[in-house]
């Protein structure tokens, strides 16, 4: 369910409008009659899962220190 409201009634009533759409309701804003934004809740986050990354393979040279002259270049000293 959706409903069309002008600026003028989102500006004077956004906070309600933010709490309408957080329940569920989407919320187009219009100007001159025409929408011109969706105001929808945001999708909810998932949890945290400890070990989803765990026995990716990492390469060993992935924190090894740069070459000096991979480092100039980098640095904008040539």
């Amino acid at each position: 369910m959706s409903r069309q409201v002008n600026i003028h009634e989102a500006k004077t009533q956004f906070s309600q409008l933010v709490d309408r759409a957080h329940a569920g309701e989407e919320i187009i804003v219009a100007k001159d009659g025409e929408p011109w934004a969706r105001l929808v809740p945001l999708a909810a986050k998932r949890p945290r899962q400890p070990g989803l990354l765990k026995g990716l393979h990492i390469d060993p040279a992935f924190d090894m220190p740069l070459p000096d002259e991979e480092l100039e270049a980098w640095s904008g000293n040539r």
